[in-house]
């Protein structure tokens, strides 16, 4: 059975303070800060039926720090993989894809 969002909300959580779920342009954003969002579904089937379904969420992990300590929580964290790291707006983003 696949975890639910608010799990993978609490696990978040764990690593900072400050973490947004698909935040709106209105919310006030606290750095360092976590935001993830859904980005699709891994689909296993046997027998013609689904077998497995697991959720795939994009982690990004932003901070004025390049050295980030959260980006290596984050990494750490079973069935994660980087994907990509930029800077914008003198804010170091590193992210990530998480199976979930």
């Amino acid at each position: 059975m696949a975890s639910s969002r608010l799990e993978l909300q609490t696990l978040l959580k764990d690593i900072t303070e400050n973490v947004y779920f698909q935040p709106p342009n209105s919310i006030q954003i606290q750095y360092p800060c976590i935001m993830y969002e859904r980005s699709g579904s891994e689909l296993d089937h046997a027998n013609n039926r689904l077998y497995r379904h697991t959720k795939r969420y994009q982690v990004t992990v932003i901070d004025r720090n390049p050295d980030s300590e959260l980006s290596d929580r984050v990494i750490a964290l079973p069935l994660c993989s980087f994907d990509r790291y930029f800077v914008a707006d003198d804010l170091n983003h590193y992210v990530y894809t998480l199976f979930f």
